[in-house]
């Protein structure tokens, strides 16, 4: 799964997702993509179940680039632990997406078998997405 291999800090504040993506929201690499319509956190975890699915749906053929990287530490306090003693650990890592950002590109497989692949990995992701074409943009 991806995670940094180093980080400045060791925890990070929750933050606020306003706004839509303003870097990340358009074909850089692939013929076919998946953009985000909502916000959310894509943990590590559910990128690496959609980039499975994608992959295995093309029989390893042509290209998949990953457009998002999970670089945020979330922290969590263990089951019925009592109030107080700090913030907990970090339970896992998370990609902050926006409205409009690019999350997979797909290039070098047919029209239909990419529509097809990156709609099985839209099915494991937690958001609204949209496959574009880059002939669309």
């Amino acid at each position: 799964m991806l995670s940094p291999k180093r980080t400045k800090f060791r925890k990070m504040m929750k933050g606020r997702m306003k706004g839509v993506a303003t870097r990340g929201n358009y074909m850089a690499f692939g013929d076919f993509g998946v953009q985000a319509l909502e916000k959310c956190w894509l943990t590590a975890r559910q990128i690496e179940a959609a980039r499975i699915a994608m992959t295995r749906k093309i029989k390893r053929g042509g290209r998949v680039w990953i457009r998002v990287f999970p670089d945020k530490p979330v922290t969590k306090h263990p089951a019925e632990a009592r109030m107080g003693k700090g913030k907990g650990g970090v339970e896992f890592w998370a990609a902050v997406i926006l409205p409009g950002r690019i999350i997979f590109e797909m290039g070098g497989v047919e029209r239909e078998l990419a529509l097809e692949a990156l709609h099985v990995a839209a099915q494991k992701l937690p958001l609204k997405v949209k496959i574009i074409e880059a002939s669309e943009i």
